[in-house]
């Protein structure tokens, strides 16, 4: 059993907007959430188009690098590729984690909604809407389609948070990295983590 009190399931897929689950994921960690990072091929694409950062695609290289990065607790942060089905986040009897696919582009909208479990990302959103447990996307899209709105309705019909990357302008924004904080500080909301990247309405 873990000794960590709160553990989440994080994906990051191919759509713009790394920047909001890389910082979800360093926030994540610093709240001492133990994290189950997965990441598509797509995804490790726009990672080195939007930051400076470089990830191994080896999934015990990239384990390691982020833990380094992020200066980790030992086993807080544990990264799976698209075919370990023998991870946690693959089956039902597992302990219950929540998940968070952020960004979720529009192909891993269509493939939740139709309940598509080609790589274990889709398998880890299948699992959540199965077994009635948390699941939140993070749809980074514009403008969407009649296509990303239909799949988007059919999720939130089964219970699926949808969160899409809108940061509020009501804070005064001073840079990028304040509209991505509030994004995340929304996610975290609703996770029931602690944050103090925003301050609440009418503080």
């Amino acid at each position: 059993m873990s000794d960590f009190q709160k553990t989440v399931t994080l994906a990051m897929t191919g759509a713009s907007g790394a920047q909001y689950g890389l910082r979800l994921l360093e926030c994540l960690l610093d709240a001492g959430v133990q994290v189950y990072f997965l990441i598509s091929e797509a995804a490790h694409i726009v990672v080195e188009a939007e930051t400076d950062m470089e990830l191994p695609r080896d999934e015990d290289e990239l384990e390691i690098f982020l833990c380094n990065y992020f200066d980790t607790e030992a086993g807080q942060l544990r990264v799976f590729g698209k075919r370990d089905w023998f991870s946690p986040v693959a089956s039902g009897s597992a302990s219950p984690t929540t998940t968070v696919i952020c960004p979720a582009s529009g192909g891993t909208l269509s493939a939740v909604a139709t309940g598509a479990s080609n790589n274990l990302i889709e398998r880890a959103a299948d699992v959540a809407i199965k077994e009635k447990r948390q699941l939140i996307m993070v749809p980074r899209e514009m403008p969407y389609s009649a296509i990303h709105l239909d799949n988007m309705r059919a999720l939130a019909h089964l219970g699926v948070t949808i969160m899409p990357a809108s940061p509020g302008f009501y804070q005064r924004p001073q840079s990028v990295e304040d509209m991505v904080d509030f994004v995340v500080a929304r996610i975290l909301d609703h996770l029931g983590v602690e944050q103090d990247l925003v301050s609440r309405w009418g503080e």
